[in-house]
């Protein structure tokens, strides 16, 4: 079943347990893969989101969530921290597993000696394989300053 799918199931799940946070949650994830079609909509060949744009999107919903939470709980507003917490949850069943850090560490290395990368210079080749393989899967934030330091050292 296509992700596409699988969110408009849960929503009408959550529409028949009356479960108010998921189903606005699963909402707000359906709103915004709406409008991200519509402004591709112009573009030559773009007609709907692939899978991995819409991994790609909730990838985003997920760290604005937790820039939010972070933000919230930093003001004391804890409560308004918890939402956002309970909504990456429900975004997160979404999205591929998360690997651990372990994980990442050995898919770096295995990209790295793959392409034969050997500076920072090729540090765009291996971010663009790991972007291309590991969609949704990381942090790539994290992962870019992993990559740095396998490679400058």
């Amino acid at each position: 079943m296509d992700l596409r799918t699988r969110i408009q199931d849960a929503t009408k799940d959550a529409m028949r347990a009356k479960d108010q946070l998921r189903l606005s949650t699963l909402r707000l994830i359906g709103a915004a893969i709406k409008d991200r079609e519509i402004a591709i909509r112009g573009e030559p060949g773009q007609a709907a989101l692939a899978e991995d744009d819409i991994v790609a999107l909730l990838s985003r919903m997920v760290k604005q969530r937790q820039e939010s939470a972070r933000a919230y709980e930093e003001g004391g507003r804890l409560e308004l921290a918890e939402r956002e917490t309970q909504e990456i949850a429900i975004i997160q069943e979404f999205l591929p597993r998360q690997l651990d850090q372990a994980e990442v560490a050995a898919v770096i290395d295995r990209v790295i000696a793959e392409l034969g990368a050997t500076g920072v210079r090729d540090m765009g080749r291996v971010m663009g394989a790991l972007r291309e393989r590991h969609a949704g899967q990381m942090d790539f934030g994290a992962a870019g300053a992993l990559v740095k330091s396998r490679l400058m050292g």
